[in-house]
């Protein structure tokens, strides 16, 4: 249960600080130094949780991340749901925190006008980008990601700092695909916002329930296969 509770938590820090940069500091700007704020927001949640929680459960807090663990053969197949469901409950958790908190906001918070973060495409949000565009941003996202953690926690690859590689891993793919989807890369991360934010949040989760697990799934296998790893 320890390993569990570690990704709720996880989860629940990721989705409360890097939504929350999203909210609280879109509410006053929105620049090319509010994207670089949420990117590393983001980056920065990843990596203190690798140092805070990654010797208990390894600090996957992305069911994107856990599939492709255990793609390459690094987390037993008994674990793999009870680490989905933990993610899940507490990106859903996280986001209830943060609602709660936008809510004390003088005059108060219209959630469905300012969101909390959520993910998404097409003409509204972010540049305008089509599906074709969030399809192709949350694979290559995904997968990219899920290299540079496999990579840097083998055996091989192993060092004190691979959390921080990590981590600006994430700040590097918000970077460049903000403006495509808000990044993603973690179904825990779209379903927690979607699910208070409701209307065209939920009728685009499906994308970012179904594209980054494959991303994810791809990356494993070829370290599974020895393709990326010695």
């Amino acid at each position: 249960m320890k390993k569990y509770l570690a990704e709720f938590i996880g989860t629940a820090v990721l989705v409360l600080f890097g939504c929350g940069s999203v909210v609280v500091t879109g509410l006053a700007d929105v620049s090319h130094m509010w994207f670089l704020a949420v990117a590393f927001a983001f980056g920065l949640s990843v990596t203190a949780m690798a140092y805070g929680i990654g010797p208990i459960s390894g600090c996957h807090i992305n069911p994107a991340v856990s599939l492709g663990v255990w793609a390459a053969r690094r987390l037993p197949t008994s674990d793999l749901v009870g680490y989905i469901v933990a993610q899940v409950l507490g990106g859903i958790f996280g986001a209830a925190l943060l609602y709660f908190l936008m809510s004390g906001k003088v005059g108060g918070y219209d959630v469905a006008a300012f969101g909390l973060g959520q993910n998404g495409w097409g003409e509204g949000f972010g540049r305008g980008f089509g599906i074709s565009t969030a399809i192709l941003a949350e694979l290559i996202g995904t997968f990219v990601f899920l290299v540079v953690i496999l990579g840097a926690t083998g055996k091989a690859g192993a060092t004190p700092v691979a959390g921080l590689a990590i981590g600006l891993t994430l700040v590097l793919i918000h970077i460049v695909f903000i403006p495509a989807t808000g990044v993603s890369v973690n179904p825990a991360r779209s379903i927690g916002p979607a699910v208070f934010v409701g209307g065209k949040a939920l009728e685009q989760l499906w994308l970012f329930v179904v594209i980054p697990p494959i991303g994810g799934l791809l990356a494993g296998l070829l370290f599974r296969a020895k393709v990326l790893e010695d």
